[in-house]
């Protein structure tokens, strides 16, 4: 085995995920958040299946029905609400900004852990909550826009904070389940309940054909086929790999360090600003995670 492989599967979920949201912004621009997020997790989906099959032997369904709800509940929170949510605050701040808000995931996480599952928080932990909340502000808080943009830049917080607090009640909801179940099947039941969510969601919009049709815009498949791929199947398959192959708290630190690949991939590619208030923000942001997650 190679020397370091744990950490390099990490390091390199960081770089994948970094990517997918790249190329997700960029979908955005063609695609609805609500058929995006469809399309990926279908596609990731019928790819986890065979997936499944070979990492466990079989296609025997290992879960009683309360198992399989609190799954599907966990899927309908974390991938079907939180990821349509997430793409609709990427599309309004972009990727730079939005990876600043997305370090709220962590408190978010602590604090649902309190409510659930009677965790409880350090001092330094606290300070680090304290830290990323003022990197959001400092990133995402207006001097010198219209009432227009700012408007939109806190709608897009807005949305970005609730996908964090959706994605981390879905997590918390299923944690006890991770650790005594297959995660292959742990995530492929979890997709079904995002799926299945999506399509409730779909039944009821009245411009359903016009959501489903914008993933008919041949100029977005290249980013929409490519991101959904990596981001919703390959890195999950790298994070896994990573997670057995070094302790989970490196490879944790090493998977948050996408917020800063993201940060930097956007000014390259999505020429986004690289304002000092940012620059500020996303420092303030991952000294904030990681005394959250380490403290």
């Amino acid at each position: 085995m190679l020397p370091h492989l744990g950490e390099i599967l990490a390091l390199t979920t960081a770089v994948i995920w970094a990517a997918s949201v790249i190329l997700f912004k960029k979908s955005g621009e063609t695609v609805h958040p609500i058929a995006l997020n469809l399309f990926k997790n279908v596609l990731a989906g019928l790819l986890l299946v065979p997936t499944v099959w070979i990492a466990e032997g079989s296609l025997d369904f290992p879960f009683d029905t309360s198992t399989a709800t609190v799954l599907l509940f966990s899927g309908a929170l974390g991938i079907g609400i939180a990821d349509t949510l997430f793409f609709m605050s990427l599309n309004r701040l972009g990727a730079a900004l939005s990876s600043i808000v997305d370090c709220l995931y962590s408190p978010m996480v602590i604090a649902a852990a309190m409510i659930w599952l009677g965790e409880r928080l350090s001092l330094w932990q606290g300070v680090g909550v304290v830290l990323i909340i003022a990197a959001v502000w400092e990133a995402t808080h207006t001097r010198h826009t219209d009432s227009h943009s700012a408007r939109g830049i806190w709608w897009g917080v807005a949305w970005g904070v609730s996908s964090m607090a959706f994605m981390a009640v879905g997590i918390v909801v299923a944690k006890p389940l991770l650790e005594v179940n297959s995660l292959w099947w742990v995530m492929l039941v979890r997709m079904l309940g995002g799926i299945l969510t999506l399509v409730v969601i779909l039944l009821f919009k009245t411009d359903r054909k016009a959501i489903l049709s914008s993933l008919m815009i041949r100029r977005g498949w290249g980013y929409l086929l490519t991101g959904s791929f990596i981001g919703a199947y390959l890195a999950l398959i790298t994070w896994l790999a990573g997670m057995k192959y070094t302790q989970a708290s490196q490879a944790a630190a090493l998977n948050q360090t996408s917020n800063i690949f993201v940060f930097i991939l956007a000014a390259v590619f999505l020429k986004e600003r690289m304002t000092t208030q940012r620059i500020i923000g996303i420092a303030l942001a991952i000294i904030g995670v990681y005394l959250v997650t380490f403290a």
